[in-house]
């Protein structure tokens, strides 16, 4: 069963590739039919009878021309139907009794209806069915009202009903194909979105906790390094500081990473995201650093939304991790947070006089990253020197946060302001 069915197969697959055998092979089953057909002699007192009568032949002839015509029915569905129906008028019209030749218009009427539209199927079924019956009924060698004359109306008008059907159901079977291709091309292009959106938030996470961290580490360092032979007691305190910044930025790590593990990881962080909440811890942490920073806040209740409180604590951290780094020796920072209307607004200024990270010089993506937080949330941020000297980075966020295309990349950095 296994090779039959294969065999089948196989022989579908070759047929669908070569149409034109196939519609050979349909003349010659047709013109084998109509044979048989015209030796069938219907007007004998008791009934139908074969052998009675023998076609003539010019009958002969145009069987092979309709059936001959069947062969291109794919190409010009058209042009053959106008010739069988038309060498069948003539069949029907000077020979009698006539042969069945409107069995190849039957063949061509259903081809036009499968490949044409409905409207085309209705006006050309109709003109067949009319032209056709009209020559059986007043040209033909029966009475008019014979059942031969109704049969060629009812065999051309099941043709076209059966053409549409077929048309409608090829139609209806590519819509449900073209939509399973839509929705797959879709989900794939969603899939492939949701992964891209997420690399880039665990890659600016990542970034803002390392970038901060490492450079108190690095700035700590250097502190230990510069009195540890002359005041030891203050290296020793400068490296506690480092023991922390690193400890904080491996906690903050792993609650990253942690993110990229499965569902129902027992493993998995549990401690909320940081926020304005702990802001004092970390200006703190920065103060030890050696930076001295000002906060003006106002009432932090209500709390703001969590990606919200999360994108301005990320701000803040970033914006003091670039004094640091690039205001130069003795710059203090400010930092302020208010809430205005339905937004709250995040301001950070120093006024250092170091400019090479802040102005671009740097490589680096972290002005860069803020943006693309902010903005993904609706809101807005605007980075650049300060008039009299130092660098001033504010932004907008909404208090209700909202999903927002992200700027280009090349519009995101235009400022130039990197770590």
């Amino acid at each position: 069963m296994t090779t039959l069915g294969t065999g089948v197969l196989r022989v579908r697959h070759w047929l669908r590739d070569h149409p034109l055998a196939l519609d050979s092979a349909l003349a010659l089953a047709v013109l084998v039919a109509m044979i048989i057909g015209s030796f069938v002699h219907p007007g004998v007192p008791n009934g139908p009878s074969f052998g009675t009568s023998a076609p003539e032949v010019g009958s002969v002839l145009l069987m092979v021309l309709g059936a001959v015509a069947l062969i291109w029915r794919r190409r010009n569905p058209m042009a053959v139907l106008v010739a069988t129906a038309g060498l069948t008028v003539v069949e029907l019209v000077g020979f009698d009794p006539p042969a069945p030749v409107v069995m190849s218009t039957v063949i061509a009427l259903y081809t036009v209806a499968a490949r044409t539209d409905r409207s085309t199927t209705w006006r050309v079924g109709l003109l067949t069915m009319a032209v056709l019956t009209a020559a059986a009924m007043f040209f033909g060698w029966a009475p008019w009202y014979s059942q031969e004359n109704f049969g060629v109306f009812a065999w051309t008008g099941m043709a076209g009903a059966a053409g549409d059907a077929v048309r409608s159901r090829r139609a209806f079977v590519d819509a449900i194909r073209e939509r399973a291709e839509r929705a797959e091309r879709t989900r794939d292009e969603e899939a492939r979105r949701r992964v891209a959106e997420e690399r880039l938030r665990i890659a600016r996470d990542l970034h803002d906790v390392v970038a901060h961290h490492i450079a108190l580490v690095n700035v700590q360092a250097g502190v230990a390094a510069h009195v540890m032979d002359k005041r030891p007691d203050q290296a020793k305190e400068a490296l506690a500081h480092v023991r922390e910044a690193s400890r904080s930025a491996l906690n903050e790590l792993r609650a990253t990473v942690g993110l990229l593990r499965q569902s129902g990881d027992p493993e998995a962080p549990t401690e909320p995201a940081p926020g304005l909440a702990v802001l004092d811890e970390l200006v703190d942490t920065v103060r030890r650093a050696g930076l001295p920073v000002e906060v003006a806040c106002t009432d932090r209740r209500p709390p703001l939304p969590a990606a919200v409180d999360l994108a301005a604590y990320r701000v803040i951290q970033e914006a003091l991790t670039n004094v640091r780094k690039h205001a130069g020796p003795g710059a203090k920072a400010e930092v302020s947070v208010v809430r205005v209307g339905a937004t709250a607004e995040i301001t950070v200024i120093d006024n250092g006089s170091g400019g090479g990270g802040h102005n671009g010089d740097g490589g680096g993506h972290g002005i860069l990253g803020m943006r693309e937080r902010v903005t993904a949330l609706g809101g807005s941020l605007t980075a650049g020197p300060r008039y009299g000297g130092g660098f001033r980075v504010h932004a907008i966020l909404p208090v209700k946060a909202r999903t927002a295309e992200p700027e280009e990349p090349g519009a995101a950095g235009r400022t130039g302001e990197n770590t």
